[in-house]
């Protein structure tokens, strides 16, 4: 086990490298460019079509529980604990590259929305399926067809890892250090309420989504402005550290060891990708879902998706860490998110590990429709239950176990699974920029 960690561990490197990290840049920055930056100047169109009530086309979700299911996998520990260890190994500067990373990724998100849709299919049960494995198969044809399975293999081992036992963890841990719960009662109430969720599919996952992810949202995110307008007088300074420090090295002071600039891009950009899966490929198999007929309309509303999770949760995170000057305590992950919090509020920490419970809860949800899709993409719709029973029994194991190794193994199965996807939104890159001339050719 050992040799094998250490061997994973050398892969685990190499994935989440230096040319990873430039490849989901270098696609998002070609992607923006191609599409003259089109995302960020039709934010505010998305919004207003995120909110439209108008259902146009065919699916099982709505456009807004479409988005709202993305968000329930991307929303959770990575906006709590992986702000602030980007924070704590990259200082203050590692927060403008994560919105640089999303800015960049939100032509990516776009594209990955755009595909799905627009070569998505319908299964046996009349249900649309799309994602990845759909658009490398259908937009780029045989010869590329090994590539969307080896996306369909990373995405249902990594899925285990990366949206189950180690969220389940997190919930574990962060109820049994507030309130006392036991991780095997937390472990049985996961496998409870995850079951009753999953038996009734896509459409049941998206309402509870689309129920959950904002209200809990909303509610980190006025705790975070609490926080913020409580230290309103250190809000100046810590803008100033951000951008001082996105360029400069920064000293070693308190319980900060320092860091230099390649540091702060490191582990901004690599958080901020971990954080709002921008790249991945991931979030296009919910979108795949939603009843509509247009792939550009649904790639307007899958982008706010990056820009919810990273500008907006994440900049309330890390903000709350820097403000309060926690950032220099020496105390990493989550609970130095924590101790930002309780640090500003009387009772914080309970804030906190309320937020992670229920971010990790939604994630488990999103990601169980990630992996079962793979999983049906790979051995078709007999696959289906089998995956539900495994994925709800995994959840106590995930609670109540070490996991280091199943980590490391997620992680660099998640990263794997950028590598088909990348590829196939660089060959795919021309109907995407088709179809965007397209729709707003017609105004």
């Amino acid at each position: 086990m050992e040799l094998l960690t250490e061997l994973l561990s050398s892969i685990n490197s190499v994935v989440w490298g230096v040319p990873m990290l430039v490849g989901i840049l270098g696609i998002g920055l070609y992607l923006q460019f191609g599409l003259g930056f089109m995302p960020i100047r039709k934010l505010a169109t998305g919004f207003r079509l995120l909110f439209t009530k108008v259902e146009q086309g065919s699916g099982e979700i709505s456009p807004f529980n479409a988005l709202m299911t993305a968000l329930s996998a991307t929303i959770g520990t990575g906006n709590i604990a992986g702000v602030a260890t980007a924070i704590f190994f990259g200082g203050p500067g590692a927060l403008f590259w994560m919105w640089m990373t999303a800015l960049v990724g939100m032509a990516t998100k776009y594209s990955e929305a755009v595909c799905a849709v627009n070569f998505r299919e319908t299964d046996k049960l009349g249900n649309h399926v799309g994602g990845p494995m759909y658009y490398i198969k259908n937009g780029l044809g045989a010869k590329w067809a090994w590539l969307g399975v080896a996306f369909a293999i990373f995405g249902g081992i990594a899925g285990f890892g990366i949206g189950n036992t180690v969220q389940a963890n997190s919930v574990a841990d962060a109820l049994q250090a507030s309130f006392g719960i036991s991780s095997l009662t937390t472990g049985v109430v996961l496998m409870v309420l995850v079951g009753a969720v999953l038996i009734g599919g896509i459409r049941w996952i998206s309402e509870v989504a689309g129920k959950l992810v904002p209200l809990m949202t909303v509610s980190y995110f006025s705790a975070g402005l609490v926080v913020l307008a409580l230290n309103i007088s250190a809000i100046p300074s810590a803008f100033t550290l951000i951008i001082e420090h996105a360029f400069t090295p920064i000293a070693a002071q308190g319980g900060f060891a320092g860091a230099a600039v390649w540091a702060a891009i490191r582990f901004g950009v690599a958080r901020g990708v971990f954080s709002n899966e921008a790249g991945l490929g991931s979030a296009p198999i919910a979108h795949a879902a939603a009843k509509t007929d247009s792939p550009v309309r649904q790639g307007l509303i899958a982008m706010l998706g990056t820009f919810i999770d990273t500008i907006i949760v994440c900049s309330i995170t890390g903000l709350a860490i820097i403000v309060t000057g926690s950032w220099t305590s020496g105390e990493a992950g989550a609970s130095l998110t924590t101790l930002a919090f309780s640090s500003a509020i009387p009772g914080g920490q309970y804030i906190v590990a309320v937020a992670l419970a229920v971010f990790a809860f939604t994630t488990i949800l999103g990601w169980s429709f990630y992996g079962e899709k793979c999983v049906q993409y790979l051995f078709g719709i007999k696959a289906i239950v089998p995956f539900r029973i495994a994925w709800i029994l995994a959840l106590p194991v995930g609670a109540t176990q070490s996991l280091e190794f199943i980590w490391l193994l997620a992680d660099t199965l998640n990263a794997m699974m950028a590598i088909p996807n990348l590829i196939a939104l660089a060959l795919l890159s021309p109907v995407v920029f088709r179809l965007t001339r397209e729709y707003f050719a017609k105004g």
